[in-house]
């Protein structure tokens, strides 16, 4: 399952949710059952809709997409952040005592190591640059990967992409989505396999 966020401040066209729609259109990712959700820059629909989606879909891997106007590359995040949500999102709103979860562990760390598939990305034969970052933001990309992290740290992820066209196209992104994916589930395959030998 893929997500993708909607327009917010002065992205009036988010590069994550065409991200996420070139993948599909294309069939980047056809021999895999792909879902894609677009999800509005509000805490409280995140806070319902992410886990809903988990429990209706049951996937094998979630991706969430978001844009990063700091972002020059497909930038993956290690992981995610329960407070200091103190920016507003569409509605003017920020989330009860700006965290995710009360109680909940400052950071989560995703099981998947992003560093292998910035690897991975980075010597496929194609334009596409990435890195890993420790730092998703405090807005709702952070909160969103917070989110999917308490439910299932080992199989979902977060990758920021840059505005389209500075420096990517929608067809790169969408093309380095895939390749990011297919690396992810290798590497859930992998550690299966290794649990399995144990």
């Amino acid at each position: 399952m893929q997500s993708g966020f909607g327009p917010f401040g002065e992205h009036s066209i988010n590069a994550s949710w065409i991200a996420v729609q070139n993948v599909k259109k294309r069939n980047l990712l056809a021999d895999l059952d792909v879902h894609i959700q677009e999800i509005p820059v509000d805490y409280q629909e995140v806070s319902q809709v992410v886990p809903a989606l988990w429990k209706q879909k049951n996937p094998q891997l979630v991706v969430h997409v978001g844009v990063s106007g700091l972002a020059n590359k497909i930038t993956l995040e290690q992981q995610g952040h329960n407070a200091g949500y103190h920016r507003k999102d569409v509605k003017g709103q920020t989330p009860p005592k700006e965290c995710c979860r009360e109680e909940g562990e400052e950071c989560l760390s995703a099981g998947i190591d992003m560093s292998r598939i910035s690897e991975e990305i980075n010597k496929a034969e194609n334009e596409l640059q990435a890195e890993v970052s420790h730092d998703a933001g405090r807005y709702l990309c952070d909160f969103s990967f917070y989110v999917s992290l308490s439910i299932d740290k080992s199989r979902c992820a977060f990758i920021h992409v840059p505005p389209l066209n500075q420096p990517y196209t929608e067809d790169q992104l969408g093309e380095g989505l895939a390749l990011a994916i297919r690396a992810m589930l290798r590497q859930l395959s992998e550690q299966r396999d290794s649990n399995k030998a144990l």
